[in-house]
């Protein structure tokens, strides 16, 4: 009799499947290909990579990024996407960057040659009733995006425009201002502009590289999604009537309203991550770092993410689930992967490592448990969970998301204390597993 059913066999749907089985639990894992490929799949080999082939820098030496935090934690779980990367790896600097091919075979090899996985290649349309995991991506079917719709509400979109984020540390502070229109609260850092500044700015921003959307996600976005590039190329004014309108905001220094400006909303609720309110884009990444380095007080900006323009699944996690990732709706499902809120390969694959082994707790008898904040992991779904559903973006893991360190100046030192927090609560936590 089988354990628990696993719909999507992606980064996370894998991860999440070796966790369990290897735990000693049976595992039904669906996967629809190559029966029924997505615009983006052309095999039907498991965790196949669509987009860029790098899944982000790693630690090495003195150089820690939040991303290489995050590496170093799936090792510790005996991750298995993160063992085939590594297998299956190509020089890429800093970067742990793969061989396609590859790495999706050796995944398919070790999940179709476990035991305890059954691979059942067939089109999951529905909500299962039983004990499951969704972990179907960004390209969920069309049949179970609408059935998730039933318990997921409006909440579960399709855009493909996401604002940049900025680390607020980053943020020249002497160059901006912070208040709500008409002096209504403090809730946005302003970044005003004059006429020389907006102009230059809108000429760059409409003359700038763009990537192009793949065929199937041309036209997709909404009105409330277009991305800001293509909004400026309306008028010379749009966005001075739009994302940049300065009206009700009162420049400090000179007791009156700017020309132009640029809002800043607080992103996470430790407040240390702030999006640009409006600037979704699909600009090449270069271009995005040029132009909006030519706000007032972004001029050495740092950014914990970069816009992004492509189709999407995902639900509103924050109203949506739990802190163990299953539906608040329906308790006996978990999601992972992209379709809890995250971006990124080894963020999916954490989502489905983390379901996994909770998922294998209930299987087990034992009580859910929570991650350590302090761990990449424990502050990706902090940030799933505490962030304003009316403002939820997914996101990458960043040093943005962990908890603020105090009287730490500079970026290397904070960087790598971070670093030995999160391995020791780590270690830590999984030991008490």
């Amino acid at each position: 009799m089988t354990d628990i059913k696993i719909i999507g066999a992606g980064l996370a749907g894998c991860e999440a499947s070796w966790q369990i089985a290897n735990r000693g639990y049976d595992v039904e894992l669906y996967e629809m290909r190559p029966n029924l490929l997505t615009p983006a799949h052309k095999t039907g080999m498991l965790a196949e990579i669509v987009c860029s082939n790098s899944l982000g820098s790693e630690n090495k030496d003195d150089r820690v990024t939040a991303s290489g935090i995050l590496k170093e934690e799936l090792e510790l779980a005996d991750s298995l996407i993160l063992s085939c990367a590594r297998e299956s790896r190509v020089p890429a600097g800093g970067a742990l960057a793969v061989d396609r091919e590859k790495f999706a075979d050796l995944v398919t090899q070790k999940i179709s040659s476990h035991r305890n996985i059954n691979i059942i290649r067939e089109e999951y349309t529905h909500i299962p009733d039983s004990f499951a995991i969704i972990s179907s991506g960004p390209l969920t079917s069309d049949s179970l995006a609408e059935a998730m719709k039933e318990i997921a509400g409006e909440r579960i979109y399709f855009y493909d425009a996401v604002a940049p984020v900025i680390m607020r540390e980053s943020i020249d502070m002497s160059k901006v201002f912070v208040s709500g229109r008409y002096g209504r609260g403090d809730d946005y850092i302003n970044c005003p502009m004059n006429k020389e500044e907006y102009l230059k700015f809108y000429d760059e921003l409409v003359h700038a590289e763009r990537n192009l959307p793949h065929d199937f996600e041309r036209n997709k976005y909404f009105e409330g999604c277009m991305p800001v590039e293509a909004l400026a190329e309306r008028g010379t004014d749009t966005l001075r009537f739009g994302p940049m309108k300065p009206r009700g905001l009162i420049d400090p220094r000179t007791n009156r309203e700017p020309y132009a400006a640029v809002q800043l909303r607080q992103d996470n609720s430790d407040g240390t991550l702030y999006n640009i309110v409006g600037f979704q884009t699909g600009l090449k990444w270069p271009e995005q770092k040029r132009i909006f380095s030519m706000i007032p007080g972004l001029e050495h900006a740092e950014f914990a993410r970069l816009g992004v323009m492509h189709r999407n699944t995902s639900v509103n996690a924050p109203s949506v689930l739990d802190e163990w990732l299953r539906l608040r709706e329906r308790n006996n499902i978990f999601l992972a992967g992209q379709i809890t809120g995250v971006e990124g390969y080894m963020e999916s694959t954490a989502m489905g490592l983390a379901a996994g082994i909770n998922a294998s707790r209930i299987l087990s008898g034992k009580n859910l448990t929570s991650w350590p904040r302090e761990t990449a992991i424990g502050s990706l779904i902090h940030y799933l969970m505490t962030t304003s559903p009316s403002h939820f973006q997914p996101m990458n893991i960043n040093l943005g998301l962990f908890p603020e360190l105090t009287n730490i100046r500079g970026k290397k030192e904070r960087a790598k204390i971070h670093r030995d927090r999160a391995i020791e609560s780590m270690k830590d936590f999984l030991s008490s597993l």
